[in-house]
């Protein structure tokens, strides 16, 4: 199996994203957790999902990253731990990464074109969780060395 790569977009309602190892995105999706509780045990069952995964991309920190990590490392995977100001200063323009909705608007629009790149199955709607994880797997697929440059689809 070659190299495949989870990406988290960590909160109570948190996106995932799952590339190949030639960074082209494979599936994604949203999970509300609900509670902090619930968010905890969340990690060993995602990253069981994501069988195979050798490297996993988060965004957040804090409590909620917690478990996360502490499951990441348990299985001895590669750990790439974000902030949004980092992959958004490479892959949106930077009147798109002003503050509050427009970045997000903005990450769903080119999360849609990420999508079409890999010729992933299209969503019906697409929450900003689940498109900014895929925001990130694009972003950490670039840093891995896993895509030489960025699709013709990043405008920055």
């Amino acid at each position: 199996m070659s190299e495949s790569l989870l990406a988290i977009d960590l909160g109570l309602r948190t996106g995932l994203a799952l590339f190949d190892g030639d960074g082209r995105l494979i599936w994604y999706r949203s999970r509300n957790y609900g509670s902090r509780a619930r968010l905890r045990k969340a990690a060993f069952s995602v990253l069981n999902d994501a069988n195979g995964v050798q490297v996993v991309a988060i965004e957040g920190g804090g409590d909620i990253a917690t478990p996360w990590i502490s499951e990441i490392e348990r299985r001895g995977l590669r750990l790439l731990q974000i902030n949004a100001e980092r992959w958004r200063r490479d892959l949106l323009l930077s009147r798109h990464r002003r503050p509050g909705g427009d970045a997000k608007k903005h990450a769903i629009s080119l999360a849609r074109k990420i999508i079409a790149w890999s010729d992933a199955k299209r969503p019906t709607s697409l929450r900003h969780d689940a498109a900014e994880a895929i925001c990130i797997g694009l972003w950490a697929a670039r840093q891995l060395g896993w895509l030489r440059r960025y699709p013709d689809i990043v405008e920055v």
